[in-house]
């Protein structure tokens, strides 16, 4: 794993020679020799960095290279970083024992200026020299292993993975009846009229992890009866890790012709191809398919659409980028198995050729094994073809004690099937994947924090912006997560979190070697799990931690001498620790680039002490129960992320907030009592995210907000009266995700600011709310100032989710029927419109809601966007992917016009033929619209409350309609 790192030092020095030579280079003199001979050798050692590690695993003296090249390069990191912590503090307290100047920081306090704590000039010179004449060394060793130099790109071409083929014992397999039984349905429905078929074959996509099944399950659906009986061709092929298109292509034309065909040019296989499955129905099996390029797949694509109607293509793939290449139109994302599915398929091997009563001794312990596989069945079969040479007890138990990465079996043949989803990863991403060894099994993961540790740690880059490295952190994980290395995403308020499997944990670990007890590891990135003491450090813990780049303490406080201990620690969390203060020896962390706080006492003040920390880029005080934020805080001008969330207390942020010219994040989630932020924000030129939703006193934000051009997140924005100017929004074109805005709609200016906003060029905002605050009155000049106003709202066509609330207008504006990306839409407490916007014309509308709209009493056939009769047949047109709607506390609706008779029922399949779930709540609507709900076949649930002449009408049983509504599962009246 030494490749990580060296890139990172590489990075560094490059960017000292470009520009601190230019810059600072009276801060260390007299070694632009050493640096420029640490740049070089390392870039030479870097392009042979992979065949070194591909050798390590199998000569111990490469591995030992590997590992004095890891602590070398980790060693020059760290007196890079007392260079820039240097720099950083001479630019901050000034020259030693000089007063700063006042137009920096006039707040710093005399104690600030020592200067001892920080390595000298001469110290850090002196450090580089001696590492130059340790990476000498380390070079001339080099040269007696001739390492190959990687070439750009260079993979291998050839896959020497087993093929896999269609056959299976299906009394082998446990717990994929339910699977089977899904895609089975899928395969063999036919699409006729949808227009499909025109687009050639359906593909559908089965996902999952390495060794979750995806295979198996294929070969038990390719083999059904009713998937046999319903295709004319089935065709079996594994694909693997190289996309090979000539054997693809070979493989197809045998299949079905029974012979191989004597070509070697694509271009004439294919016309086979295309020969061999025209106007025949087929279900063609891409069993492991990596590929990501589209022009690979394409000349297939091509070939394969003359097949006959209802051709399908089955894929297995780890990766959601694969489906999404393909154009599947559904994808499976399969499942882990259970613990008693594991236990019978494990079983199956284990206790093969045993008499029952040893099977009978071990079966206990057996069922606790089969636990730790996770419902991961590949597991089961590598543990089970272990137990199967085990005979006793202890040996069992031995296997139940160990950890599975270290277990001899894994390594040979379990972890092959994760490494080659490891292996298509670039270096970089490497590393980030193999650092979450680091959480403890089955903890949820915080995908942001997660994303800034990696920054923290160098692992994204360290020549681009902060900015740059966010969007890249965020394509790490992406990538990693579309690969199903990460899985239970969870999201709740501005929080998503996931999880790691435990296999793929152990995988991790099974990388990093990651023997959190062994005094000799030279691991430097692995979590020390403290729990409390009053004592001083125990010294053969502070010989194991003091040089991990990653600390993480649990539970209760941390002995006091832990910062004497983790001098070189980059990461530390103290998250929940029961602090109420902090030892004044943090100070000495000068490398600490990411520090977690989050959910300690600090008995309503910040500790000053961690002022003082000028790297740290990263810093979580989240339900810190502070009262006010010191005017230090602007020292820590490498900040770029900032979390003062869940402080209920805090009124007011210092002035000198704006001293930190590098903020990217400011998350004031919850700071229920903020009331107002300090002029100045424009100088904060490079914030990007400003996280203020629940900060309901907040609602002015000071003119220079429009400056912020880069501006990617503004959850909540206060607009007219005395606060902000709606025209504030004008240049910020990069807002995007979810944007609320509070509207106070007083006279014809707000016109004027609402089309200065020009909401229609955020393009990237997902989801917006308009709430408006309304004291105008009911004449014809306020009425038109209401509709122009909303017409100026006009949002950008890839909105998916609005919401406008207590609009006071006669009617909707024009552009809602225009949002043809949209799926969520609710209109709420809009009193003084009588009548619904044409919707039906909405392609991708799923939700629909309208509640409080008294004015509402007739739901035309305008609603569904139609003014001519329904034809019998053809293609949807009205609400063609509505899945639920809702229309709540409209008690004067009366009439909701249904299909005529002329039209027929079958007109009623054209209008909301998705439709799942309709509720209506207190509404006074006599009677449904029988032909529109009765040919709805995919309804599955209605619910009617509070709407007496309804549920008298339909009544269970009783009602003299309910024969009309009894084909729908659950309906529930009262």
């Amino acid at each position: 794993m030494a490749d990580a790192i060296v890139s990172i030092v590489v990075e560094r020095l490059a960017d000292i020679i470009q520009k601190q030579f230019h810059e600072e280079l009276s801060l260390v003199t007299g070694v632009k020799k050493e640096v420029l001979y640490l740049s070089s050798e390392l870039k030479t050692i870097q392009n042979e960095l992979d065949d070194a590690e591909r050798k390590g695993y199998m000569e111990k003296s490469i591995l030992s290279w590997l590992k004095k090249l890891e602590e070398t390069s980790y060693d020059i990191d760290d007196v890079l970083d007392e260079w820039n912590f240097a720099r950083l503090k001479l630019r901050i307290e000034g020259p030693d024992n000089v007063v700063p100047k006042p137009k920096v920081c006039p707040f710093l306090p005399s104690s600030c200026l020592c200067f001892k704590k920080v390595a000298t000039r001469r110290d850090i010179a002196k450090k580089i020299k001696g590492l130059k004449e340790r990476l000498d060394i380390i070079v001339k060793e080099k040269e007696r292993y001739n390492f190959i130099v990687s070439e750009p790109n260079d993979r291998p071409r050839e896959s020497n993975r087993v093929k896999s083929i269609s056959l299976v014992d299906v009394s082998e397999i446990h717990g994929r009846e339910a699977d089977k039984d899904v895609l089975v349905s899928k395969l063999i429905l036919d699409l006729e009229g949808l227009g499909q078929d025109e687009l050639g074959p359906q593909v559908i996509s089965v996902v999952g992890a390495g060794g979750i099944g995806k295979t198996t399950l294929a070969q038990l659906i390719y083999n059904d009866d009713r998937v046999a009986n319903y295709f004319d061709l089935r065709i079996w092929i594994c694909v693997s890790d190289v996309f090979e298109e000539v054997r693809i292509a070979k493989g197809i034309v045998e299949i079905v012709k029974g012979s191989t065909p004597n070509l070697n040019e694509l271009e004439a296989l294919l016309k086979c191809v295309r020969d061999s499955v025209s106007g025949k129905k087929f279900l063609l099996v891409l069993d492991d398919v990596w590929t990501e390029d589209y022009t690979k797949w394409e000349p297939f694509k091509k070939s394969l659409k003359c097949g006959g109607q209802g051709s399908k293509i089955l894929v297995t793939t780890r990766s959601e980028r694969v489906t999404r290449m393909m154009g599947s139109t559904e994808i499976h994302r399969l499942g882990q198995l259970s613990d008693t599915h594991c236990w019978l398929l494990m079983r199956l091997i284990a206790f093969s050729g045993r008499s029952e009563q040893e099977c009978e001794e071990v079966q206990v312990i057996g069922r606790n094994i089969a636990n730790k596989c996770k419902g991961l069945p590949l597991a089961a079969k590598v543990l089970g073809s272990l137990l199967r040479f085990k005979h006793t007890v202890e040996e069992w138990k031995n296997v139940l004690d160990n950890e599975i990465w270290q277990m001899e079996e894994a390594e040979v043949e379990l972890f092959p099937h994760l490494f080659l989803s490891y292996n298509e990863l670039s270096p970089s991403m490497k590393r980030c994947f193999s650092y979450c060894a680091v959480f403890p099994k089955d903890s949820e993961i915080d995908i942001e924090k997660l994303i800034k540790m990696w920054m923290s740690l160098g692992y994204l880059s360290s020549s681009q912006s902060a900015s740059d490295l966010e969007l890249r952190g965020k394509e790490y994980f992406d990538n990693l997560r579309m690969r199903s290395l990460f899985q239970n995403f969870e999201q709740y308020n501005n929080r998503a979190t996931c999880k790691m499997h435990d296999i793929v944990h152990d995988f991790a670990q099974f990388l990093r070697k990651n023997k959190s007890h062994d005094l000799k590891d030279s691991y430097r990135e692995v979590e020390a799990r403290t729990k409390g003491s009053s004592q001083a450090c125990d010294p053969s813990l502070v010989s194991h931690i003091k040089l991990y780049r990653t600390l993480f303490c649990h539970e209760e406080h941390p002995f006091s001498d832990l910062f004497n201990c983790t001098s070189s620690s980059r990461v530390l969390s103290l998250y929940q620790c029961e602090l109420e203060e902090i030892p004044t020896e943090i100070e000495n962390l000068i490398h600490l680039r990411y520090l977690d706080l989050s959910g300690n006492k600090f008995q309503r003040h910040i500790p000053q002490t961690i002022c003082k920390l000028y790297n740290l880029q990263s810093l979580y005080l989240s339900g810190c129960w502070l009262k006010e934020i010191p005017r230090e805080i602007g020292n820590l001008i490498a900040l770029r992320h900032l979390d003062l969330s869940w402080n209920s207390y805090i009124k007011e942020l210092p002035e000198t907030i704006y001293n930190l010219h590098e903020l990217r994040t400011l998350n004031l989630y919850h700071c229920s009592s903020l009331e107002l932020l300090p002029e100045g924000i424009d100088r904060l030129a490079n914030l990007r995210h400003i996280l203020n939703d629940e900060a309901n006193e907040l609602k002015r934000i000071p003119q220079g907000l429009e400056q912020l051009t880069g501006l990617r997140t503004l959850r909540v924005f206060y607009a007219g009266r005395d606060w902000s100017k709606l025209g504030y929004l004008n240049n910020m074109d990069q807002l995007s995700g979810n944007l609320e805005l509070n509207i106070s709609l007083d006279n014809a200016e707000d016109v004027i600011e609402a089309r200065k906003a020009k909401l229609r060029t955020k393009t990237d905002i997902q989801w917006l709310v308009l709430w408006f605050i309304d004291t105008m009155g009911r004449t014809d000049e306020e009425e038109s100032i209401r509709n122009d106003f909303m017409e100026a709202l006009q949002p950008s066509q890839n909105l998916r989710h609005l919401t406008i609330h207590d609009y006071k207008g006669t009617h909707f504006p024009g552009w809602i029927s225009s949002l043809n990306h949209l799926r969520v839409l609710e209109l709420q407490y809009s009193d003084h419109c009588s009548a619904l916007p044409p919707l039906g014309k909405l392609l991708y509308l799923e939700e629909f809601t309208v509640e409080e709209m008294s004015g509402l009493e007739f739901l035309g056939r305008e609603f569904l966007g139609i003014d001519v009769p329904l034809p019998s047949s053809g293609v949807v047109i009205a609400f063609p992917k509505l899945k639920e709607l809702k229309i709540l506390n409209c008690p004067n609706w009366k009439e909701w016009e249904d299909i005529t008779a002329e039209e027929g029922d079958d007109a009623a399949m054209l209008v909301m033929p998705c439709l799942k779930k309709l509720k209506i709540v207190d509404c006074g609507l006599a009677v449904l619209p029988h032909r529109l709900l009765r040919k709805a076949s995919s309804l599955q649930q209605l619910k009617i409350l509070l709407s007496g002449r309804l549920v008298e009408r339909y009544e269970n049983q009783e009602g003299s309609d309910w024969d009309s509504l009894s084909h729908i599962p659950y309906v529930e009246l009262k």
